[in-house]
């Protein structure tokens, strides 16, 4: 037995005073009616209706029985409605994860434009650069840098993220500048804490090669890097986003080798869904109007 379809028959009997009608109202044989109340009967072992030929009455039992039926059906109902809103049109909470640098930079700049837009959506924005499983976490999005690594997700590009080996004017002056790969290993070069030991280029035919690095300053963080670097710590390799007024100001000078940084990309990643959230699909359409495909801080550099 269809319990629910077996529920709403015998709301809709009661209500209509008669199968016949009920039946009608159903769209439904009034044969299909009378085996979906008679079973519902059965399974509560208790008789709903009082049935003769000339009428049809509640019993007691039906009477309570009703009262809370119509409330489940009418609850029901508003559930769906609420969902059926809430598909078509963003509203709720938005929880999003991003990564440090680029979250405070630029996110963080972004998110009360995409509030204005959207008035009946609230965001919790939660910034590391540690790797979050996003259904795990509860995170609807998240922007990541980089590769897609977990094909559980759907990602959608935003921007091209480009990256430039630098230094400040004052540590180029004193130590000079490097015009190849080679030349690397006889500066600073201030890299990530604990996973960058070497720096990846592309060379002129296109392959893919690692650079080896050594300094004697490392962090985990791509701001404290570039300050390192704007005070002549030695050479740095970021990306554009984080240093582009540096570069426009000429606090950085970027460093031209016989190779070119390796380019990422910058996306939107969100889980698996059939029906993609309206809010969801309303930060991600933002924030790929907002950043691509030609990101604003790349202008000028």
């Amino acid at each position: 037995m269809d319990r629910l379809a077996a529920i709403e028959a015998f709301v809709t009997v009661a209500e209509a005073g008669s199968f016949s009608r009920a039946a009608e109202k159903l769209n439904m044989a009034k044969s299909a009616i009378s085996r979906q109340v008679s079973a519902l009967e059965a399974e509560l072992g208790a008789r709903l209706f009082h049935r003769t030929t000339r009428s049809l009455t509640l019993t007691e039992v039906g009477s309570g029985y009703l009262e809370r039926a119509s409330r489940i059906l009418a609850d029901l109902e508003e559930a769906n409605l609420a969902v059926t809103q809430l598909q078509s049109a963003p509203r709720g909470r938005l929880r999003i994860n991003a990564p440090m640098s680029f979250g405070f930079l630029h996110l963080a700049q972004a998110l009360p434009d995409f509030l204005a837009q959207h008035e009946e959506v609230t965001v919790d924005l939660m910034m590391n650069d540690r790797f979050v499983d996003l259904v795990d976490e509860g995170f609807d999005v998240a922007v990541r840098i980089g590769a897609m690594e977990d094909s559980s997700l759907v990602a959608r590009k935003l921007a091209p993220v480009h990256l430039i080996v630098c230094a400040s004017p004052d540590y180029l002056s004193k130590y000079g500048m490097p015009t190849t790969l080679a030349e690397l290993k006889q500066h600073q070069c201030l890299g990530y804490l604990g996973h960058q030991t070497e720096w990846p280029f592309v060379d002129r035919n296109g392959k893919a090669i690692t650079v080896p690095i050594h300094g004697r300053l490392t962090a985990n963080n791509g701001d404290a890097l570039r300050v390192a670097a704007l005070k002549g710590a030695g050479l740095v390799y970021l990306p554009t986003f984080l240093i582009g007024d540096d570069l426009r100001s000429g606090a950085l000078v970027p460093i031209t080798l016989d190779a070119k940084p390796k380019s990422l990309t910058l996306s939107a990643v969100y889980p698996h869904a059939r029906h993609l959230s309206p809010k969801v699909r309303a930060f991600v359409d933002f924030l790929v109007q907002r950043f691509g495909p030609k990101p604003y801080w790349d202008e000028g550099v």
